[in-house]
């Protein structure tokens, strides 16, 4: 009876090894990812590059310098976005998975002629304030075998297309330029959208691989971490009256 239980237990662990840790990105819709698409771009915002360029310039004989990711400057019928808009994340390897967000981030969104479709939605987050289930974790996730916040501060979002339908019930298709990581790429990916007469809320889940944006830690060789990462968005804005 012993060698029989004995059996059994190590027959669950050896199908627990090979099968792994559920990936949380399986059923999520992956967002199409190509090359960052043109957009709009006002004096002040090209004032700070051109002054961000400069920096990195006058202090590459010191050391390399990332020009922080910066988004446009708010326009005239723009709103800043709500507080209670979040930005998090779910990722897995071999034997777990971890979720988490960031605390600190500024943006806005418009509508354009009252509508959300033709709109805009602008966002720069601060990765030094991200916080994951394991404090632990979130010392690695600032380090330079994931974010490197040192070198890469910020991430931004800058929507360049807000259509009506999508996949899997979304109710719009946003397509925008996503720059992590110093790496800039297109994404376009489904959203519900509701409105009320306050506010517009935009949700999403979606499915990137990190090594599109040159995050390519592996991890340890007997607990490898999975290049699919999970988006999870909640874009809140009021509606400007």
């Amino acid at each position: 009876m012993h060698s029989l239980r004995s059996f059994i237990l190590l027959t669950a662990i050896a199908t627990a090894s090979l099968l792994g840790c559920e990936n949380p990105a399986d059923n999520k819709p992956v967002a199409t990812v190509g090359s960052a698409k043109p957009t709009t771009t006002t004096a002040a915002t090209t004032k700070a590059t051109a002054t961000a360029a400069m920096t990195a310039t006058a202090t590459a004989s010191a050391a390399p310098v990332a020009a922080p990711a910066t988004i446009p400057a708010m326009g005239v019928d723009g709103v800043a976005l709500d507080p209670a808009s979040s930005f998090g994340f779910a990722g897995s390897k071999v034997t777990g998975k971890h979720e988490g967000k960031f605390g600190k981030f500024s943006g806005w969104a418009e509508l354009a002629k009252g509508k959300v479709e033709g709109g805009k939605v602008a966002v720069q987050i601060d990765l030094a304030s991200v916080k994951s289930d394991d404090e632990k974790l979130d010392g690695h996730l600032k380090s330079p075998d994931f974010f490197d916040v040192a070198k890469f501060p910020n991430a931004t979002f800058e929507s360049t297309e807000i259509k009506k339908g999508g996949d899997k019930g979304a109710t719009h298709t946003i397509t925008g330029n996503l720059d992590l990581h110093g790496v800039k790429k297109s994404l376009t990916f489904p959203a519900k959208i509701t409105e009320t007469a306050k506010d517009v809320t935009a949700t999403a889940e979606l499915v990137i691989n990190r090594k599109d944006f040159n995050i390519v830690y592996a991890g340890k060789a007997d607990d490898l971490i999975r290049d699919e990462v999970v988006l999870k968005l909640t874009i809140k804005a009021p509606v400007k009256k």
